[in-house]
């Protein structure tokens, strides 16, 4: 086993039952949950209001943990590092979201059962735990090896970089 690291990650939805997905500007352009990695000595409580913060320019609020999950496997042969993934069930305390950091291309909100391709590998567990209303999963994940990756496809939910608009109401 590779040495392990922690990230941290939030499954929030809209009043459409909508979830909230960010794609990742680098890389496979992966979509997954607001969140990030965590920092050394930082809780993952801590991380995961400020990765979202600083992805969304949002605050949150916490409901929940609807899981850990445990990312293994050696993904391409890359030897990452195995990750222990904090994710949390979350609300916005507001209603405009903007893209806030280099690291990701684009926000949007998407319906749980038709999510975009290619997700990160603890997207789709965490929510179908969320949807489920568990709490306290801990859950073994494996790395794809190698992520299909669509023609980029503009979403019409989809909230460029730098540009902010307003989101349903919180209910």
């Amino acid at each position: 086993m590779n040495s392990l690291t922690s990230a941290v990650g939030a499954v929030i939805f809209d009043a459409a039952g909508r979830v909230l997905l960010c794609q990742q500007s680098q890389g496979h352009r992966l979509w997954g949950l607001p969140g990030g990695k965590a920092r050394d000595a930082e809780s993952p409580i801590h991380a995961v209001i400020r990765d979202i913060r600083e992805e969304t320019g949002m605050e949150t609020k916490l409901v929940d943990l609807v899981g850990m999950y445990h990312l293994t496997g050696d993904g391409c042969g890359a030897g990452l590092p195995d990750v222990f993934v904090y994710v949390f069930r979350g609300e916005l305390l507001a209603d405009e979201l903007a893209v806030n950091s280099p690291r990701i291309a684009r926000l949007a909100w998407h319906d749980p059962e038709d999510l975009p391709e290619p997700v990160t590998p603890t997207t789709r567990p965490a929510i179908e735990d969320a949807l489920a209303g568990r709490a306290g999963v801990l859950r073994d994940v494996w790395r794809d090896t190698e992520p299909d990756v669509p023609d980029a496809v503009e979403s019409d939910t989809a909230i460029p970089a730098q540009i902010a608009v307003t989101a349903p109401a919180l209910s």
